[in-house]
């Protein structure tokens, strides 16, 4: 930790450390023991959803989230990631106001410690940047001395063509600081106002916020937008040394205490920056987002060829067995495609961008700093990226389906977006009427509207529900789906074998992307087919057009 604080606030080393130390003795955390590490297993698969993403008249929110997993989710998935739960003033809660209280439009930290007796918990940490309507930001406006120099002061007349930019916005905006007018960094929007991590006192409260999700029974913290986290002229600003090490001391102090935090950096960027994040394997992020499999796995479904997704999967070394990938095919953001790149040429990605548009959804573009922006985003539900509306229902599951086995099948622990489990579509009309295109994938659900689909026959939602909740289940009864477990993949025509194994134990998850039926030549004696729970020793494995098998060898 000194090391670390060193490099990053050497003038400031004592005052940090000592203020690490008050921290830990706020919380009450006692050191941790040599040798508690547990890890993580194929029991761990992540619901991501909005506190309010089910609704009941006259309940907080959380609490009919907490009804509805419940009675929904037990067995399937062990952990509730809830997305900024936090008073907000835009960005549907990315624009944090309080850290520290729970939105009152959701319910409160005792519907929170409800969830928690049931479930694990993920809490968003949105720190790269804050509110403009927070004390924290009114404060430093006025000139309060707590609050000085919590914010990047900028010259808008200096050259600023280097820093990536994630939306075509204005870098900086213009406030007035005491009768002065100031212009403030701002990465995402005006009223989204980023901290200034050179000033240790930012350092230290961040640690504060961070220690108390702790204390609120946080399992995992999602550490979101964090590859902007620094920023210093003449550079980049993205994925800077200083970054790296924030991430790394923030570890440190999490690794020392007794308890169990995982921390999981949001970096939508090409996959080679994205793993950057894992640090030596030991020292910095748990878990990345896989941000490349959402767009890969698109493309080759529409292409009807995995040979991209296999040579990229195959790729996918870590650097230690206490690290892994946050799997995901949907989140509340959209489909990024940025982590494409280097991987398909761009006309590729321009293909699959025409695809959302005529499946219903729509594209962000990032400005590129010469006047011309590229594809950043699809914005479109993922069953609709995948099939169009029209399609026969049968075949649109199916494609939907095995889209969600391949994630479940990878290394990794699973994060399965609400929409993705329920068998959503595009909500056009909420995008268009807010003019916010990620909202097409972020509709509010009534409870007893959902459980009366539920209980419904051949519709989308209920066929995707049943189907996936099977797979979750099989998942996590299955210890070769461990996310250190090994993995190997290839192609026979259309088909994707990804292969765990570990030790004699061997487990086959085939998926056919193609629209034709296959039969494969069996590779073992015997396999259990989990999915459908049958011995299988015939000499071919058939599978049905996009259809998908889980095979265990006997």
């Amino acid at each position: 930790m000194k090391e670390l604080i060193e490099r990053l606030y050497p003038d400031q080393l004592d005052s940090v450390l000592e203020g690490i130390s008050r921290l830990l003795d706020k919380y009450g955390f006692r050191a941790a023991e040599d040798g508690r590490y547990r890890g993580l297993t194929h029991k761990d698969a992540i619901l991501i959803t909005y506190g309010d993403a089910i609704q009941q008249e006259g309940e907080n929110p959380l609490y009919t989230l907490k009804r509805f997993s419940s009675r929904y989710l037990k067995g399937r998935i062990n952990t509730v990631h809830l997305l900024p739960c936090f008073p907000y003033t835009s960005d549907d809660g990315f624009s944090v106001t309080d850290y520290y209280q729970i939105d009152p439009g959701l319910g409160n930290w005792k519907d929170i410690e409800a969830l928690k007796r049931h479930f694990d918990l993920m809490f968003d940490a949105v720190v790269n940047h804050i509110s403009q309507g927070s004390d924290w930001f009114q404060g430093f406006l006025k000139g309060e001395e707590a609050y000085r120099d919590y914010f990047i002061e900028a010259d808008p007349d200096e050259d600023h063509s280097q820093v990536v930019r994630p939306r075509a916005l204005p870098l900086l905006h213009e406030f007035d600081k005491q009768g002065e007018a100031v212009h403030i960094w701002t990465t995402f929007s005006r009223d989204q106002v980023d901290l200034n991590y050179a000033n240790y006192k930012v350092f230290l409260h961040v640690l504060d916020v961070l220690l108390f999700y702790v204390s609120q029974g946080a399992r995992f913290i999602r550490l979101d937008a964090i590859a902007f986290l620094w920023k210093k002229a003449g550079t980049s600003c993205i994925h800077l040394e200083e970054t790296h090490l924030v991430i790394q001391a923030y570890r440190e102090v999490l690794d020392s205490i007794e308890g169990e935090t995982f921390l999981i950096t949001e970096t939508n960027v090409p996959h080679k920056e994205n793993i950057s994040y894992f640090g030596n394997g030991t020292n910095e992020a748990h878990m990345v987002y896989n941000f490349t499999l959402p767009p890969l796995l698109a493309l080759a479904i529409h292409k009807q060829d995995p040979a991209d997704l296999i040579n990229w999967a195959g790729s996918l070394d870590l650097p230690g067995d206490k690290v892994c990938f946050f799997n995901f095919t949907a989140s509340h953001d959209g489909v990024g495609v940025r982590p494409l790149q280097g991987i398909v040429p761009q006309e590729e990605i321009n293909f699959l961008a025409e695809k959302a548009i005529a499946h219903g959804g729509f594209v962000s573009y990032k400005d590129n700093g010469d006047g011309t922006r590229s594809p950043y985003e699809l914005n479109c539900n993922y069953m609709d990226l995948l099939t169009h509306a029209t399609e026969p229902l049968d075949l649109r599951v199916r494609r939907f389906l095995l889209s969600q086995s391949v994630m479940l099948c990878m290394p990794g622990v699973p994060g399965v977006y609400y929409h993705s489990l329920l068998g959503s579509e595009n909500d056009r009309d909420a995008a268009l009427d807010s003019r916010i295109n990620r909202r097409i994938n972020r509709a509010k659900l009534q409870f007893d509207e959902l459980e009366q689909e539920l209980q419904g026959n051949d519709t989308v939602r209920v066929k995707v529900f049943e189907q996936y909740s099977k797979m979750l289940e099989k998942r996590t009864e299955e210890p070769l789906f461990h996310p250190a477990a090994g993995a190997n993949y290839s192609q026979s025509g259309n088909v994707l074998c990804i292969e765990r194994t570990d030790g004699d134990n061997v487990l086959y998850g085939l998926h056919n992307f193609s629209d034709q039926a296959v039969a494969l030549q069996n590779k073992a004696a015997a396999v259990r087919d989990l999915l459908n729970e049958v011995d299988i020793s015939e000499n071919d494995w058939n599978l049905e057009p996009f259809g998908f098998l889980w095979l265990k060898k006997l």
